[in-house]
């Protein structure tokens, strides 16, 4: 059977592409760039990618890419992705095929967090805790990542975390689903929220323990749950709008 057409990668197809349409209603799409993936095949290089510059509040399940991380002349023909998309995916998708889902965007607050001198997000509450020790920085920012050099490098950076914070760029989620990925992001979202509007106040952050921390951020384990039900609520909504993003 096609990999294209197995029900598996249908489903995927779906919900990756209600991703794309959800960022851009949570306000987190910019213009007709960046991009989400998702592995497809088990060794990772096998990947679904968002066309070159197709507005994310227009994407359809059919609209997606399927391409293999290994195959560079994909970037020669007439259908051919965002520079900086390949670069980015296919490497992380190479590099680390445990990393099923990949979600790159410039959230206002991630952003606004990745734009300090110190990007860190501290334990100050139940969300920021949720990302004790998940959270990998990359402090050296080299303009558009369209380039190998630049690809392996924010491969690097990541290394095993979940969540990689780009210097003066924005936020990379990984997951095992995209529904995992999407919480994640929407979580991490809420999280930079809650850092930058304290730090607004001028006074000094109430920075939980390590200790403490790690225990709220294990607590959130027995709550995982939580990402497929707010995942299918979320894609509920889209459907009574404009179901167009399952063709």
């Amino acid at each position: 059977m096609n990999i294209a057409t197995t029900p598996d990668i249908t489903t995927l197809r779906q919900d990756l592409a209600a991703a794309f349409r959800l960022c851009h209603k949570f306000g987190w799409s910019e213009s007709v760039g960046n991009h989400f993936s998702a592995a497809v095949s088990a060794d990772g290089k096998q990947f679904l990618l968002n066309p070159k510059w197709q507005h994310f509040a227009s994407i359809k399940a059919s609209d997606l890419l399927l391409l293999d991380a290994d195959d560079d002349s994909v970037m020669d023909g007439p259908n051919a992705p965002d520079a900086s998309a390949w670069t980015v995916h296919g490497t992380l998708h190479r590099r680390n095929p445990a990393a099923r889902v990949i979600l790159h965007c410039h959230s206002p607050y991630a952003t606004a967090l990745a734009c300090l001198a110190d990007p860190t997000l501290h334990p100050i509450d139940n969300n920021t805790a949720r990302f004790f020790g998940r959270v990998a920085y990359d402090r050296h920012f080299g303009g558009i990542s369209d380039s190998d050099a630049e690809g392996a490098h924010l491969a690097d950076a990541m290394g095993g975390k979940s969540v990689l914070v780009m210097a003066n760029h924005g936020v990379s989620i990984a997951g095992e689903t995209v529904a995992d990925a999407f919480e994640d992001l929407y979580f991490f979202e809420k999280a930079a929220q809650t850092q930058i509007l304290a730090m607004s106040s001028g006074a000094p952050l109430a920075i939980l323990s390590d200790e403490i921390a790690q225990a709220t951020c294990d607590g959130w384990h027995g709550y995982r749950g939580m990402a497929p039900a707010h995942f299918e609520h979320l894609k509920s909504e889209l459907d009574a709008v404009d179901p167009s993003w399952r063709d």
